[in-house]
Parts: structure tokens; C-alpha cells; sequence
């Protein structure tokens, strides 16, 4: 009989489409990959109550469960409600106490309650006024890997990413960071595998390092 395949489930960060994950390649004699997609929240729903809103999208025993930045929040919620074979978060934090001190300030001040969500929502808008090449090429970046453009998603979803209230550590988690990333500076995250020159969207153009260490990764320890 041949090998048991690992079954793999990809979160992806906020807003953001199944499209990030479209680089990542895992054996396919060993592994297979699924592809979570963000919902749309009830008014008013608690991070925990998406999270187990999310469970039946899980087909499969003993799972891998990885997740990116904000997504990686959800999965950490998600591994709540049943045994994973591994937890694994990219470009995320694992409690409050990663946190960087302005989205602390942002949360304390409750700042983020005046942002124009609606303005947000609109990234043509963005494009159509922005300026210089990077900031082109930017946009364009999110325009293609978006999925979820809703102000009321985006409200969600921003008040619970700063509001997230995890102080202890999950046991056994793997986090993997990069040590440029701008959203969760490098200095605030502890006990994480490090990936040299990544940014907080390695996830795509660090693609290379994920396929040849995810494997070794996800079978340690079994």
C-alpha cells in the first residue's frame, strides 16, 4: 500500500485569496494541499465564533493546518476545536504580547474605529491615485490576491486582528517569520524560524524557501 498522504490546509491572510498559496508545491506522493477561503462575519461575531463558523471546512483527520498573518490568527482559533497534526502560522503573531506598540495604541485608543472602511474597500481608487512605481506596483499586487473587498469584512476583520486577545502560547505551534517584515517587526516575535530578507508576503516571493523546508517541517517530531 502506498504512503498516507498528509492532508494540508492553507489559510490565507486578510482579505486576501487562496491565489497566495498558488506558488507553494509539497510532494504530491506525501501531501495535499486545501485552500480555506474567508466568509463573510455575522454583526458582531467574536474571533472564536468564526473560528468554529470555519471547522466544517476541515474534511480530514490529523491535519496540518497552516495559516498567514491575520489567517494565521484564525487557524490558531480553528486548532481550538479539534487535534491537528501540526499548527503552523507565517507572517503572524502567537499572542498579544508580539504585538507591535501601535496596533497596541491603535487598540488601547480605539483609533481603528475611525478608519473609512468603505475607502478601504476600494482599491481602484487606490490605484487610480497612486503614486510612483512601487506603490503601482503594490496595489496591483493586492488587486490580484484580494478576494474579500467588503467594508464590513474589513471592519471585522481589522478590529479583531487588534483586538485578538491570546496571551498564552499555543503548545507545540511552528512559526515561521521573516526578518523584514514591516506588519510584525522581527524584534516583537520570539522562538520563530527566521527567513532571511522575508517580508510579511514571503509567502509569495519567498515561495522557494517554503517548498524546499515546508516538508522537512511538517514531518519533525512524526
Amino acid at each position: 500500500m502506498g504512503q498516507e498522504l498528509i492532508h494540508v490546509y492553507l489559510m490565507p491572510g486578510m482579505a486576501a485569496s487562496p491565489k497566495i498559496f498558488e506558488y507553494i508545491e509539497l510532494p504530491q506522493d506525501q501531501f495535499k494541499l486545501h485552500y480555506l477561503e474567508w466568509m463573510h462575519p455575522f454583526n458582531n461575531e467574536t474571533i472564536e465564533a468564526y473560528a468554529f463558523r470555519m471547522v466544517p471546512q476541515i474534511k480530514h483527520n490529523n491535519i496540518v493546518l497552516l495559516g498567514v498573518s491575520f489567517g494565521g490568527v484564525i487557524v490558531q482559533e480553528m486548532s481550538k476545536h479539534f487535534k491537528v497534526r501540526k499548527l503552523i502560522i507565517v507572517s503572524s503573531i502567537k499572542s498579544v504580547h508580539e504585538m507591535p506598540k501601535r496596533m497596541q495604541l491603535a487598540k488601547k485608543l480605539k483609533t481603528y474605529k475611525l478608519l473609512p472602511f468603505k475607502l478601504i474597500s476600494n482599491i481602484e481608487l487606490f490605484a487610480k491615485y497612486a503614486m510612483g512605481e512601487f506603490v503601482q506596483k503594490r496595489l496591483e499586487l493586492y488587486k490580484m490576491y484580494l478576494s474579500v473587498n467588503d467594508p464590513a469584512y474589513l471592519k471585522w476583520a481589522i478590529t479583531n486582528m487588534l483586538c485578538w486577545n491570546q496571551k498564552e502560547v499555543i503548545q507545540n505551534i511552528v512559526h515561521i517569520h521573516g526578518d523584514n517584515d514591516s506588519v510584525f517587526p522581527i524584534e516583537n516575535i520570539k522562538g520563530c524560524i527566521v527567513v532571511k530578507g522575508g517580508t510579511h508576503i514571503m509567502i509569495l516571493n519567498k515561495y522557494k524557501w517554503f517548498n524546499a523546508n515546508l516538508p522537512a517541517i511538517i514531518l519533525e517530531g512524526f
